[in-house]
């Protein structure tokens, strides 16, 4: 009997220091996006498709699969390839905002999987520092 495929989550959760709306417009505006993370057409429409890209991890294929504006954007991540899914979600906290990330559906059991894992797990807390140092040094 073969064991399941093993599937990892990486989360994240930081504290920014702007009302949702900010934020919001800094994961869904493609301008803003390619400053703090990676160029792509990302839109929060459902079954929008875009790629991001990643340098040399070349240009990965995306879907909007869920939005709630203002508080929650997921998108399939590199499908065909790693196949994740990729979930930000924020909540009001006084006068800022909490972001919570989700990135879901490594496997484990492939290489790739297993070291994109481990490569993204520690890649991840920079990048949504990097969101919050944007957020930090303009003001809109």
């Amino acid at each position: 009997m073969t064991q399941p495929t093993q599937a990892a989550v990486i989360r994240c959760d930081q504290f920014l220091g702007h009302p949702p709306a900010t934020v919001w417009k800094a994961l869904t505006d493609p301008e803003l996006h390619a400053r703090w993370w990676a160029a792509g057409d990302v839109r929060p429409v459902v079954g929008h498709r875009f790629t991001l890209d990643m340098g040399h991890w070349g240009q990965q294929p995306c879907e909007v699969i869920e939005v709630e504006p203002e508080r929650l954007i997921r998108y399939s991540f590199a499908e065909g390839s790693l196949d994740t899914t990729i979930t930000w979600r924020l909540e009001a906290e006084g006068t800022g905002t909490r972001l919570f990330l989700e990135h879901a559906g490594f496997d484990l059991d492939s290489p790739m999987g297993k070291k994109a894992f481990e490569g993204m797990g520690g890649g991840w807390p920079g990048v949504v520092r990097g969101l919050g140092k944007l957020l930090d040094e303009h003001a809109w």
